[in-house]
């Protein structure tokens, strides 16, 4: 590819994604019902792991299969932030569900939380080392494809068992309600109007910004060259180990600020924000949108939860065959997912003849290098 087409390819792309940004920006002038409005802040976080799940598993080649490990562990800090928030410190220090399990006095663990900027700077931090610390011990021992996989589903059911046998400290299977919405800067956030939206709007848009640049720096093209060829990689020099862990990790801090705007949202957390299923949904949103694409995935997000709010009651139990099947079709026929199906169309109608060629314009939705770049 020549130097000015792979410009216009990089330009053409961020057109595309500068489209979509105004797009979901929008949405609040044309929609005033809250719960509404509530619901479509909740389809950007779906976006928000989507994308998490690509960057990590689509550039990277590491299949995580445990991300609801950093979505609910931030989300449990979240709401521990949130809880503390309705909390008086002398006269009501400990929560109700505390009282009810017996504990007379309020954990160590929980004491950080009266802080709300500390809460979420935990609720952030805490997942994303931990990510930091199983990665270096994953991939330090070159563990990798289908056995990371299946250990990172092992570490998320033994969180998900944790929590449930810690009922005093987490109130178990019933989960923490916080009775308020998040307090910042001395203002409730209210999860059903437009500042909430607006939180959840600009936090996507700047890690799609974020996670974009990534993916086109030497750091990104060296993550992409170990999905192709780790070994190679090694050989040439770099640690192969400490860019794997990089790149798990920062896809474990977006999970994170996932988890964290999901509390803010619905002011509830429980067991099933570490849900195997969950998890894997996770992935079949961002396969079926085009994990080798962050736009792909984020709007396969959309698409499947989409789906099932306004088709799951019709579908009942069958909703996931639906969707297993659907998984299932796109994997054997369409390799790169919906956005590699709009390429190859985008493709044929620039190669049209007596049509100006557009090599760029393919490119620009999945985000793909084209031949040569």
């Amino acid at each position: 590819m020549t130097t000015r087409n792979l410009y216009h390819s990089k330009t053409a792309q961020w057109a595309v994604y500068g489209l979509f940004f105004v797009a979901i920006a929008g949405i609040p002038a044309f929609v005033s019902d809250g719960f509404l409005l509530n619901q479509f802040a909740v389809y950007g976080i779906y976006g928000m792991l989507a994308l998490s799940i690509s960057l990590c598993w689509g550039f990277g080649g590491i299949l995580n299969l445990g991300q609801g490990i950093a979505f609910g562990l931030a989300a449990y800090g979240m709401a521990m932030t949130m809880q503390m928030q309705s909390q008086d410190p002398d006269s009501n220090p400990i929560p109700p569900f505390m009282l009810n399990n017996s504990l007379e006095h309020l954990p160590w663990f929980w004491q950080p939380f009266w802080s709300t900027g500390g809460g979420i700077l935990l609720a952030l931090i805490v997942p994303t080392l931990f990510y930091v610390v199983f990665g270096t011990l994953m991939f330090r021992a070159r563990v990798s494809g289908p056995f990371f996989a299946i250990m990172s589903l092992a570490m998320l059911s033994a969180f998900a068992t944790l929590i449930l046998d810690m009922q005093p400290y987490t109130n178990g299977a019933n989960g923490i309600s916080p009775p308020s919405p998040l307090s910042l800067f001395g203002t409730d956030i209210d999860p059903y109007g437009p500042t909430a939206y607006w939180i959840v709007c600009g936090l996507l848009i700047a890690v799609t910004v974020g996670a974009k640049l990534l993916t086109q720096s030497k750091f990104g093209l060296v993550i992409q060259a170990l999905r192709g060829d780790p070994e190679r990689v090694r050989f040439l020099g770099y640690n192969v180990a400490l860019y794997e862990t990089c790149i798990y990790a920062i896809s474990g801090f977006i999970a994170a600020l996932a988890g964290c705007l999901w509390v803010m949202l619905i002011q509830y957390v429980s067991p099933a924000q570490l849900d195997t299923t969950f998890s894997i949904g996770m992935v079949i949103w961002a396969g079926i949108g085009g994990r080798l694409s962050l736009l792909g995935a984020i709007l396969g997000a959309f698409l499947i939860q989409g789906g099932q709010s306004y088709l799951g009651d019709q579908f009942l139990a069958t909703w996931l065959l639906v969707l297993g099947a659907f998984f299932i079709v796109v994997v054997r026929f369409l390799p790169k997912g919906l956005a590699g199906l709009l390429e190859k169309v985008l493709g044929a109608l620039a190669r049209q003849p007596g049509k100006h060629a557009r090599p760029d314009l393919p490119h620009a939705i999945t985000g793909a290098p084209a031949a040569g770049e």
